[in-house]
């Protein structure tokens, strides 16, 4: 292996803030930051906007963004589609979609 190509892998502090969790584990992430462990070691601490403690995949907690849903906003946006040709092309008016025969 030749010296100095790779990363230093050392022991370094996740945080997630959103959460209040830590954990150390080994990585190359470098921070100018540092923290305090458990085991009285001073580790380089890199803050994450988001973790296992925090996602909704893993906490089973979904954050609902807006609580109207897809169909109301569309047809809020949009109108509810009453009096418009179902289907294909828009400016035949026979609904058939290709102008058919």
């Amino acid at each position: 292996m030749q010296q100095d190509k790779h990363p230093d892998y050392r022991p370094v502090v996740f945080r997630d803030r959103a959460a209040g969790y830590a954990f150390l584990t080994r990585s190359t992430a470098t921070s100018d930051q540092t923290i305090e462990w458990d085991d009285g070691e001073t580790y380089p601490v890199v803050d994450v906007e988001i973790s296992s403690e925090s996602h909704p995949f893993y906490t089973g907690k979904a954050r609902t963004v807006d609580s109207e849903g897809r169909v109301a906003r569309f047809e809020r946006r949009y109108g509810d589609g009453a009096g418009q040709a179902s289907g294909g092309n828009p400016g035949s008016g026979d609904g058939q979609g290709s102008g058919g025969s």
